[in-house]
């Protein structure tokens, strides 16, 4: 197959690093251009293991990345900074891919949503695409399966490592604040309760936590349903949902961050049931830089370009 290009723009970010390892693996995928307006002028190869080519980072504004003309640009940038960059590609024309790793266009129904594992068949073959919050994965991949038996809205208690909040410094993101710590935050209204509601199409509570751990994070799942089932029905339903999906695992024991965190695939399982069977508990667990971003938008570029799903990710 021909080589395609693609850039990033906010490379110097966690996930920004995760992705120049994903992309420097993939066959058909030659690193275009990489903006940062902190690591500008610096050589890419100096700040990666696995990048190997004289590329240097840039400071590039809307109108030189889209000057680019690159196959695809991923913008791995905080929320509320992704329209200008959008506005300078669609107006320079052509066919450029672009896949947003913020919340900006989650919301929007011009563009399409893309959880893989759940969403597939909704896609359109658009050329942008929004990439889903890493908890809103967790929780629609923990609800969908059962979505139907549900007597009441879902809650969703969280913990993420604090890679999760970025490199911006704050509370959130500070070793010493974090350490023996549990910090609560945004405990209604979340970004991610609002995502995952939407595309759930039913209201998700949702009660977000940072721990002193630097990446992964698990979210446990309440579900009442509306008359008794057993626990060997609610497995099946989530076995065939995911059968066919290469980085959704079902497990039988509920799974511990350590066990996903630098994995590309969601572990979900526990299910745990009430005496009267009308409640289920169920916990996914992934790493919020890799399935809970990169990957997930490795898993979109793939598709966008007509490549295997999986190319570059390893299984």
């Amino acid at each position: 197959m021909a080589t395609k290009t693609i850039g990033i723009v906010g490379a110097r970010g966690h996930t920004g690093a995760e992705l120049i390892k994903l992309i420097a693996n993939h066959p058909h995928l030659e690193l275009a251009f990489v903006s940062s307006r902190e690591l500008d002028g610096q050589r890419l190869a100096d700040h990666s293991d696995t990048y190997k080519g004289d590329l240097a980072y840039g400071n590039l504004d809307p109108d030189a990345v889209a000057a680019q003309a690159a196959d695809v640009v991923i913008l791995a940038l905080p929320n509320g900074k992704a329209a200008p960059y959008v506005e300078a590609i669609d107006q320079a024309g052509g066919s450029t891919v672009v896949v947003d790793l913020s919340a900006d266009y989650r919301f929007d129904e011009r563009w399409y949503y893309g959880l893989p594992e759940l969403y597939r068949d909704r896609w359109r073959g658009e050329k942008r695409i929004s990439n889903p919050g890493c908890y809103a994965t967790a929780i629609q991949v923990s609800v969908a399966p059962i979505k139907d038996l549900l007597a009441a809205p879902p809650v969703s208690f969280g913990v993420s490592g604090y890679s999760g909040a970025g490199t911006t410094p704050s509370d959130r993101n500070d070793p010493e604040k974090l350490r023996d710590n549990l910090m609560p935050y945004a405990l209604t209204g979340h970004m991610h309760e609002k995502e995952a509601s939407r595309h759930l199409g039913l209201p998700v509570e949702f009660m977000p936590h940072v721990a002193p751990h630097f990446r992964g994070l698990t979210v446990t799942t309440n579900l009442y349903l509306a008359k008794p089932a057993k626990r060997e029905e609610i497995v099946l339903r989530f076995e065939a949902r995911f059968d066919n999906d290469k980085l959704i695992h079902i497990v039988d024991e509920a799974p511990w961050v350590s066990q996903v965190a630098h994995k590309h695939h969601l572990d979900i399982g526990g299910f745990t049931m009430s005496a009267d069977g009308r409640r289920v508990v169920v916990v996914a667990t992934l790493d919020n830089l890799l399935k809970g971003a990169a990957s997930q938008a490795m898993q979109n570029v793939n598709r966008a370009l007509g490549f295997d799903e999986l190319t570059a990710i390893p299984l």
